[in-house]
Formats: structure tokens, C-alpha cells, sequence
């Protein structure tokens, strides 16, 4: 008899599967070969879906890959991610069992060589700072008038425009002379150090120099890369006047900032730390002259009241009116002594308050400081990482949505436990029972 099977199908397989066990199979042995996988590749079909998880595909000249990252690792990321862009991601390959797709499911996210840079500039960091080259006790205090301002930066870069329209604004009275440099790009930090190390032979000659600025506009790691420099870094510490370093935006950190005497988070910031407003001190002398006057005016008025009443009683003789001319002289001696006296006592007094004033500012914002590394541990005491590390695990379904009662489950149902140390995949092998 004959069968009516295809002559090609193989009669005596020793097992047919199931589409779904078959899934769970590759995905099982996708987790035992590759699990955790780091991927290189271009970005490509993002989107960010209204539930907060993101889908896209990695790709090379060679091939590409779906991927999903669900809503908790995307809202770690650093940066926006966009079609084209080349990043590293650390993550889990599976099967995506309702179609059977191969997947990534992204765990965290880089711009690919930002990490190799980041990694560098932490080691540099570290040497630097255990050499003492970012130690307080060599940090030195503004001065209060310098009587020249040295600025280190491209002079087609935004950042001496700015620099300048604020010295302008507070201090056109300083002058202020530009050292330029490239700021960007291969041999920036040389010629960065070059312009430095004119600037120290001015001031230490003839013309000399009280402060220098060492500012360029904000800008990505890569494009402030020659501001960590080592070289740069050892030559600042051999200036011989304070240096500000006004380098990239508020948050940008660069090694010149650790090493120089004050970091500003602007170099529109760094001019103003340079200069005191031109008013201020204008301001202040009209005070003292106001005060030095009417104190003059007081002594001189109550001198000829009492010249008038000893008069009254002298009378004509000679004698008597050459000796209180004599006195009168002595007087007037006097009052233009205590004049002269009176200004050197106001300007002792204006020269405290403004050596006081820097050591304020600085114990304010270490207080600060303080204030704001408790909040950080008191955040960090706050991390669900330290739930799950006593023991307790996440539950969550292949979409990525957190499973909190049992309703949500059914028997043979796949979910993923998120414990300590990464994720694990889990099937509901009974029926959920209910307390």
C-alpha cells in the first residue's frame, strides 16, 4: 500500500516541534552561546514609541539586527539617539517568539569611541590628581585689579567675542591681550601650550600680566579632547600668575579645569571672575571722597568757631594775634594731616574687606559642596538596585511590563526576572495560585 505522504518528508524523524518550543529552543541556546553580547553598529529605523520603549536596527556593511530597549534602559541614556549614528550597546540576543524574529534586546547604549575617550580621560585624571596637580593648597586666590588681562584662545571662536563684550561691559579700563590658538582639532594642545608659555615670559618681563584666561565655547568630548592634554596640564601648573579656565558649557569638564586656579562654567563667566565692575569702584571712591570731604569741612568749621571766641577775648595786641596765627598754622597742619590720614585709614580698610571677601566666597561653596555630595548619597540609598541585591527580583512580560499580581500570568506563560546581577528568563510551569 502506498503512503500518501510526500516521498521528500522524513518518515522516521525522531521529533517534529512545536513552532513555539522550536522558538524557545534557539532562544535557549542563543542565551547559553552569545548572552551578554556587545554590538557594534549604525543605527537605523529609530523610534521611541508612547509607551517609553525604543525599537531600531543595528547594521553594518555586512548585515543588521532588530533591537528593541525597553522604557528602564532608555531613560538611562546620556544622549538622544539618531539614524546614522555609530554606537556600542550591551545587551541580550532572544527570539522574539510571536514572529519568530531574532532580536537584541539593548541593555545600555554608547557613542562608539566616546567610552575609549571617557575611560582615557579618567586615567589622566587619576595620575594627575595623585601627583597633586589638583590639590586646593596650590590654588591661588583673583586679583582684585589686575592691571592686564592675558587671554589664550582662537581669536575666530565665539569665546573671545564674548570674553571681550564682558570686559568691555565691566572693566574697559584693563587692557587685555589675545595669545591666539587653535582650540580643536590634532596640534590644538600644542599650540595651546606655545601660546601659554608666551604669555608667562610677559609676565614675569616688563609688561606684566595679573590673570589669564584659558576659554573656548562649549562642545562634544571629541571636540574639547586637546583640553586634556597632558602636557597642557603640566604646563598650566607652571604659570606664574592665576589662570581661569572657561572651557565648553556648565557641565563640560575638561583636565585644564582641575589643574588650573579657578574653573568658570563660561568664558563669559571666566572675564567676569577677572574683573570687578568699573562702576563699583568709582562708586566707592566717590563714598570715601564724600566722607573725607564733610569730615574736613566739620574740622575746619569747628577750628573758626573757636579762633572766632578767642578772638573776642584777645583784644589788639600784636603778640597775642601772631600767636594764634602760629596756632592757627599748627591747625591747619593738622587738619591736612588728619586728611591724608583719615584716606590712608579708609584704604587699609577697603584693602581688608577685599582680601577677606575671596576666602568667603571659597568656604561658601564648599559648604555647598557638601550640601550637595549628602544629597547624592541619600539619592544613591534611594536606587531600586539596592532592592533587588537584598534578594527580591522584577517581574516583567516579553514587552517589557512589569507583572505584580498573578492575573496577569498563565500557565507556560514566559516572563524575564530582573534580579541583582542581570535578567533571567522564567515560564510559569503551574498554575498561579493565589495567598
Amino acid at each position: 500500500m502506498k503512503s500518501s505522504m510526500s516521498p521528500d518528508f522524513p518518515v522516521n524523524s525522531s521529533r517534529v516541534w512545536g513552532v513555539g518550543a522550536l522558538c524557545r529552543a534557539i532562544a535557549d541556546a542563543l542565551d547559553a552561546r552569545f548572552n551578554p553580547v556587545s554590538v557594534r553598529g549604525e543605527i537605523s529605523g529609530f523610534s521611541r514609541a508612547v509607551s517609553g520603549h525604543c525599537y531600531f536596527s543595528l547594521k553594518d556593511a555586512t548585515g543588521q539586527i532588530r533591537c528593541a530597549m525597553f522604557k528602564r534602559a532608555a531613560g538611562m541614556l546620556d544622549f538622544s539617539p539618531k539614524d546614522g549614528e555609530l554606537v556600542e550597546v550591551q545587551g541580550r540576543l532572544g527570539v522574539y517568539e510571536a514572529r519568530g524574529d531574532l532580536q537584541l534586546v539593548v541593555e545600555s547604549m554608547r557613542k562608539a569611541g566616546q567610552g575609549a575617550l571617557f575611560e582615557q580621560f579618567l586615567r589622566l585624571k587619576g595620575q594627575l590628581e595623585a601627583e597633586g596637580l589638583f590639590a586646593l593648597e596650590r590654588k591661588r586666590p583673583l586679583p582684585w585689579m589686575p592691571r592686564r588681562i592675558g587671554v589664550v584662545t582662537s581669536p575666530g571662536a565665539a569665546a573671545w567675542h564674548d570674553v571681550m563684550t564682558a570686559l568691555q561691559r565691566r572693566a574697559p579700563h584693563i587692557p587685555v591681550i589675545l595669545f591666539p590658538s587653535a582650540v580643536q582639532g590634532t596640534g590644538a594642545a600644542a599650540t595651546l601650550v606655545h601660546a601659554l608659555e608666551q604669555l608667562y615670559v610677559m609676565a614675569r618681563g616688563d609688561s606684566p600680566v595679573d590673570v589669564i584666561l584659558l576659554v573656548r565655547g562649549g562642545g562634544s568630548m571629541e571636540d574639547l579632547w586637546s583640553f586634556n592634554d597632558e602636557r597642557l596640564a603640566r604646563t598650566l601648573i607652571q604659570s606664574p600668575v592665576p589662570i581661569i579656565s572657561g572651557v565648553g558649557h556648565e557641565t563640560d569638564f575638561t583636565i585644564a579645569d582641575f589643574v588650573a586656579d579657578v574653573r568658570a562654567p563660561t568664558p563669559t563667566a571666566a572675564a567676569e571672575m577677572a574683573s570687578q565692575p568699573q562702576q563699583t569702584w568709582l562708586q566707592a571712591l566717590d563714598i570715601l571722597q564724600d566722607r573725607l570731604q564733610s569730615a574736613a569741612f566739620a574740622h575746619i568749621d569747628r577750628q573758626s568757631q573757636r579762633v572766632s571766641a578767642l578772638t573776642a577775648h584777645l583784644g589788639r595786641p600784636s603778640a597775642r594775634i601772631a600767636q594764634h596765627r602760629m596756632v592757627l598754622s599748627q591747625w591747619g597742619q593738622q587738619l591736612q594731616f588728619s586728611r591724608v590720614h583719615a584716606l590712608r585709614e579708609h584704604q587699609m580698610v577697603w584693602q581688608r574687606n577685599a582680601d577677606r571677601l575671596p576666602f568667603a566666597v571659597q568656604r561658601a561653596l564648599q559648604c555647598q559642596t557638601d550640601k550637595l555630595s549628602r544629597a547624592h548619597m541619600r539619592l544613591e540609598m534611594l536606587d531600586p538596585q539596592r532592592v533587588l541585591e537584598r534578594g527580591f527580583a522584577w517581574l516583567s512580560d516579553h514587552h517589557g511590563l512589569p507583572v505584580t499580581r498573578v492575573e496577569q500570568v498563565a500557565q507556560g506563560q514566559s516572563l524575564v526576572a530582573t534580579l541583582a546581577d542581570g535578567q533571567l528568563p522564567v515560564t510559569v510551569s503551574g498554575q498561579p495560585l493565589k495567598p
